[in-house]
This record gives structure tokens, sequence and C-alpha cells, in this order.
């Protein structure tokens, strides 16, 4: 069942519950935290509308730069306006950003130290049509080797819009990892929220769990109906929230494998370097457990629908379920 501490959205099982793209909540939160502080400024490479920055470019005109198709220039601009006292966002799709400019990224803003939040939007496969140039893959194993740099991938657009306005305030450099589509709004207002702290979404409603899904990004909504359906055929599981990925909620992802002795890793991103790395990181120094993994495997992506490439890469909820059957089997070997 839903952990009803955390107040989640009870429509999230019916047909018509709302869907909103992640980027949206962005365009929100940023619009919000410029009118709380007149130091947050937007950057765009030529996308405002698709990144949502546009928000807040129509409300702030003063402090927004149209960079044109310049990457490198967005983020040392933004670095040198964080080195005058501003609280820059810069936007564009994760493709070009960081995709293109990691070495500007790594070396006048993360070596720097400097307060500058990159927002690349459009991540992952469920870009869809755009093809494999433009679906990027990679972003999270980029960004999180990178040192001083915090990497937050929200779950929905209202945890998009309170991280947003979290990393405002938090005094280190960012990357935050938006989804191009409508996804389902699991969250509400009331549900708490805070950088670097992972959440059970999904608990057993009787009896423990026998294995903990940790999802992050736009695959939470997925990751949970899995756990719905496992249930009803009596495997118990816990499903975490990982918004978080770095700084990365080790005491959590170690309680959880203590209690479920196995884990799974859902994310829309490469296998290879992603979120599952960084779990495993974690395990492997601290509670080793068998582990599976949801994710694209070393691939590139393609055109298709997103519906139809998130199951072309076996990111789906029947590939969840499976996942956890096979790893549930694993810590469990006289089932065989």
């Amino acid at each position: 069942m839903l952990n009803p501490k955390l107040k989640l959205n009870p429509k999230i099982f019916n047909e018509d519950c709302e869907q909103v793209p992640i980027r949206k909540g962005f365009g929100l939160g940023l619009l919000k935290a410029g009118e709380e502080n007149k130091n947050v400024v937007a950057l765009c490479a030529d996308l405002t509308e698709s990144t949502q920055m546009n928000l807040f470019a129509e409300k702030f005109p003063k402090r927004f730069i149209e960079m044109g198709v310049a990457e490198q220039n967005l983020v040392t601009v933004s670095s040198g306006m964080a080195a005058m006292g501003k609280i820059p966002f810069c936007s564009s799709y994760a493709m070009f950003s960081p995709g293109r400019n990691w070495e500007q990224i790594r070396t006048t803003i993360a070596y720097n130290d400097r307060k500058v939040v990159i927002v690349g939007s459009h991540a992952g496969i469920s870009v869809g049509p755009d093809g494999g140039t433009h679906q990027a893959l990679e972003d999270i194993a980029l960004m999180r080797v990178m040192p001083n740099m915090d990497v937050i991938s929200p779950c929905d657009a209202i945890e998009a819009k309170k991280a947003t306005e979290a990393l405002v305030k938090s005094g280190k450099p960012a990357y935050l990892r938006l989804a191009r589509e409508k996804t389902p709004i699991i969250t509400t207002d009331e549900t708490p929220y805070e950088i670097g702290k992972g959440e059970i979404y999904w608990i057993p409603d009787v009896g423990i769990a026998q294995v903990g899904i940790i999802v992050t990004g736009s695959l939470t909504h997925r990751a949970i109906l899995a756990a719905k359906k496992l249930e009803g055929e009596g495997i118990k599981t816990k499903v975490m929230n990982l918004s978080s990925i770095s700084p990365i909620d080790r005491e959590a992802i170690i309680t959880l494998a203590k209690e479920t002795r196995a884990i799974v890793t859902v994310e829309e991103h490469q296998i290879n370097g992603g979120m599952g790395s960084a779990v495993t990181e974690v395990l492997a120094q601290n509670y080793p457990v068998p582990i599976e993994f949801i994710g694209v495997k070393n691939l590139f992506g393609q055109s298709g629908s997103p519906d139809e490439l998130i199951e072309h890469y076996e990111m789906g909820v029947e590939h969840i379920k499976k996942a956890v059957e096979q790893v549930f089997k694993r810590k469990n070997p006289s089932n065989l």
C-alpha cells in the first residue's frame, strides 16, 4: 500500500490520475523562486519553452538571458554570474547540457564550487520520436562522478517544483534531471521533500518486505504499479523514491537492504554508471545483497513513441515485476 505517512496522491492507481510533465514543475518552481529571491537568474540555450523556463522569462525579462545555441557559453556565463552573487539556473536538453559542455561545467562550475543549477530537460528514452541522438541516457553517470555536484532526478512535477526551490537554498552546484513527457502525479504538496533523502513510497499491507525496489525519476509510477501487482501475487516489496542520487541516502539504502536482503534498481538511464551503480557502491561496502537492474542495457536509443521505447528497452511494469521475481529467487535458492 502507499505509505500513509508521506501523504501521496490517493488517485495514483486511477485511470484519471492527473499527468503533468516533470519539466513543468521545474518551470513553476523557478518562477516561485524568482519571486522570493531577486538573486535568482535564468539562462537558456534557445529552448526556453521546451524547458519551461519561459514562465520565469516572461515575469522577469531583465533577469533572463537567451544564450542561443551555445551550451559552453551557457554554463561559463552562469559560473561568472554565480561568482558575482547571483543564483543562476541554466537550461537546455540534457543531451547538450551536460552532454555537450561537460568540461566547461567541470572546470568553471564544479572545480570552483560555483552555485549554479544545470537543468537537463528531455532526459531519458521517453523523448521518443526525437531519436537516439537526443535521448540522454548517460547524463547521471556524467554528473554524479563530478566532485561538488548534487544530482537530482524528481519523480513527478510536484517533486520537481520542490527540488527547484530547495536548490536555491542548497548553496551547492547541482544537476537537475527532467523528463519531457507527461507523467502521473505521485506526490502532493504535503509530501515531504529533502535533498539527500530517500523516501519509501510503497510498503506491504502486512508483514515484512521481501524485496526492495529503488527507483528514480520518471519510472517511479511504473515501479509502484509493479509493487501493487506483486503484492497481489504474494511477493511483498518496499519502493524507495531515490530522487537524490548525489548526495545519496546511504543509511536508507542500507536499512532497506538489511530488511529485504534483495534489491532491484529502476531508472530511465544506462545501467552502467547510473543510479543503480551508485546504490551498488553503497551496498558493496556495507551490506552486499543480490541485485537486479532495470535500465538501458548498454544500447543507444531510437525513434518511437515513449511507451513503445520503455517496453522495447525492458523498463515497463512487467519487466520490473520479472526482475523482482528473479532477485527473490536468487536470495531464496530453495524456491528454484
